[in-house]
């Protein structure tokens, strides 16, 4: 069987006049929300949010909604996105959302279909900042705030796209949004954080949020019986059965008692913990081991285990899916990442402490990852005496030794300070202006006071001033120079590979990734959509070569912009360095590694230059266009 659809329709809003259209786009020219992305991006610098082609289709995880555009923050193209919000974008009938122009005042823009009609577009001026001080403050208030006043206009539960003030007082502010049921916003948020395109959307468009919904009904793929038959041949499994397998980390793993990303990610990273601002990498296996089991296992994972496992609060993102992987604890959702960069990277292994570090970050609106990453650098200065507390206008200084450390007090300690970090990024004339982001920071402050100051901060560097605070693995594919970092467009894995078949590897799993992405298919179900939804495509709408074509374009596009920059912070090499030791140490005989940590023993400057080279060498001879 075929789908009837052929081309997909694209809302362009000029936010600073109002008016609107809808333009086509042939499918085959183009196949989603990323090769369409880049081409409006490149041709109008708009901000684009589409779904998928089978957004609202029976496939499990096929409802997420995609954020593309230049990145303030990395100074690249970026793509973003955030699980479950597509399936109420569908009911607008359209694949995409085009933003273009800049309101003249802070505004929420309202888009509503109802069954035939057209799209309904208003621009409506807020009160932004009273808004953000409201109730549950920033984000959540400005959710809050457009349900309240606006979901009365829909038949059905509209949701809301939201901004808050890291979008706009530095330039990695996310976009949040959660369900919404029977009128209310539920608890389990999602978030397009990497790249800081909610500094995009309100600074260059001045959109501080986007509540959207609809009835109409378009086709979709809803033949199960056709579906199971395409899983059934090549898994021998119904699509519902090799979905649940697939799905088993994000959900609940029998073989670690627990489930979701901080559950298993902290059940097996053992000896690869890295706290303290990535102190731990200098540390011994059997120290990291030792902080792993009294820290992680008898502390920080038990009480989510028991809070959050045991006692089965999880939920779903918005669509139906068995990943259930929104786990809750109460009004607090928890992620591996946030609760690893605002837990042990800023010293903080206790769940209270985490809660209101992690929870303070979000209704501030920033991008969590790179936001501890940041927060934990500063912390280290201030444990270093590089910088004095009154330098960021905080209380104290952080403890950061774990000879004296008590696991609740000190944890509820550290997390005070972060709190008063966060608070000081995200107001106007605050001690900590991140308006052209923290590697600028990093750099005037290391001008003015010490140079210790840059090298203590890990990150990416892109183009003059883009930055990135890496994923929290201990690896060099986290660092590799790519043309998209802070995502999976690379290796995260713990084996040693070498540096050209490392950027290899990274080229080969942009690929993949970017089959589902370009989809609007969430990666948890990668293990099956990665390698089915090509020849889906294909059943559906005839042309596999051509969409495959269509990624390989996609990607060489977005490596032609590749602007990658040597690492510049010491420990940033280090990271890379210690990595490698702890390989050779393990046991591993690999005869490039032997050479490279010999290289990097006798010259780590030169080696990690050359080490970053030959990755950049292996990516882009992989990602070539011809």
């Amino acid at each position: 069987m075929q789908m009837k659809q052929s081309h997909l329709k694209v809302l362009f809003v000029d936010a600073n006049t109002g008016f609107y259209k809808i333009r086509r786009y042939e499918i085959g020219h183009f196949w989603g929300p990323i090769d369409l992305g880049i081409h409006l991006a490149k041709k109008h610098n708009s901000l684009n949010i589409g779904t998928g082609l089978l957004a609202g289709s029976i496939f499990p995880g096929s409802n997420r909604l995609f954020v593309t555009g230049f990145s303030p923050c990395w100074h690249g193209f970026f793509i973003s996105s955030l699980g479950g919000a597509g399936l109420v974008f569908d009911n607008l009938g359209i694949d995409m959302l085009s933003i273009v122009g800049k309101a003249a005042s802070p505004s929420l823009l309202y888009l509503n279909r109802d069954h035939g009609e057209e799209v309904e577009v208003e621009l409506i001026p807020l009160r932004l900042r009273k808004i953000w001080e409201e109730g549950r403050k920033g984000v959540y208030a400005l959710m809050d705030y457009a349900i309240e006043h606006y979901a009365h206009r829909y038949e059905n539960d509209p949701r809301v796209l939201a901004t808050g003030p890291a979008a706009m007082y530095t330039d990695f502010g996310a976009i949040g949004s959660a369900p919404v049921r029977k009128g209310q916003v539920t608890h389990a948020d999602c978030w397009a954080g990497r790249g800081g395109l909610g500094s995009k959307m309100l600074q260059q468009h001045r959109l501080a949020g986007v509540i959207y919904g609809g009835t109409y009904a378009d086709e979709d793929f809803r033949d199960r019986n056709v579906a199971d038959t395409w899983f059934q041949d090549r898994y021998q499994k119904k699509l519902s059965a090799k979905d649940l397998e697939a799905t088993t980390k994000y959900r609940y793993d029998p073989s670690f008692n627990t489930g979701g990303t901080f559950g298993v990610n902290y059940t097996t990273v053992k000896d690869h913990i890295m706290a303290f601002n990535y102190r731990t990498i200098y540390w011994t296996d059997k120290e990291r081991q030792a902080l792993h089991e009294n820290f992680i296992v008898n502390h920080y994972l038990k009480q989510f285990n028991e809070e959050t496992i045991a006692k089965k609060q999880q939920k779903t993102c918005g669509e139906p899916c068995a990943a259930v992987c929104k786990k809750l604890n109460g009004e607090f959702k928890k992620d591996f990442e946030p609760y690893q960069t605002m837990g042990p990277l800023i010293g903080v292994f206790d769940q209270r402490a985490a809660e209101q570090v992690n929870s303070r970050a979000d209704s501030l609106g920033f991008d969590a990852i790179s936001v501890g990453g940041v927060i934990a650098w500063l912390m280290d200065c201030l444990h270093e005496k590089l910088l004095e507390p009154t330098d960021l206008n905080v209380s104290a200084v952080p403890n950061f030794e774990m000879d004296s450390f008590d696991v609740v007090e000190d944890s509820m300690h550290n997390a005070r300070i972060a709190i008063e970090i966060l608070n000081e990024m995200a107001r106007p004339e605050g001690k900590i202006n991140l308006m052209e982001g923290a590697r600028k920071y990093a750099r005037n402050l290391a001008r003015k006071k010490n140079k210790r100051i840059i090298d203590l901060f890990v990150y990416i560097g892109f183009a003059r001033h883009g930055w990135m605070v890496p994923n929290q693995y201990w690896t060099p594919g986290a660092l590799s120079p790519m043309a998209m970092m802070g995502k999976y467009y690379m290796n995260y894995g713990k084996q040693f590979l070498p540096p050209r078949e490392l950027g290899r590897e990274n080229a080969r799993r942009m690929l993949q990734e970017l089959i589902i992405d370009n989809l609007g298919i969430c990666r948890f179900h990668r293990a099956w959509a990665e390698e089915l939804m090509p020849d889906i495509v294909g059943k559906l709408f005839g042309n596999k070569e051509g969409f495959l074509k269509s990624i390989d374009l996609t990607a060489s596009r977005i490596q032609s912009r590749n602007a990658s920059i040597f690492w510049e912070s010491e420990r940033t090499m280090d990271y890379v360095h210690t990595f490698l030791k702890k390989k050779l140490s393990e046991g591993d005989e690999h005869p490039e590694l032997v050479q490279w940590v010999k290289k990097f023993d006798a010259d780590k400057k030169e080696a990690a230059l050359e080490f970053w080279y030959e990755i950049h060498k292996g990516a882009h001879e992989t990602l070539r266009e011809f």
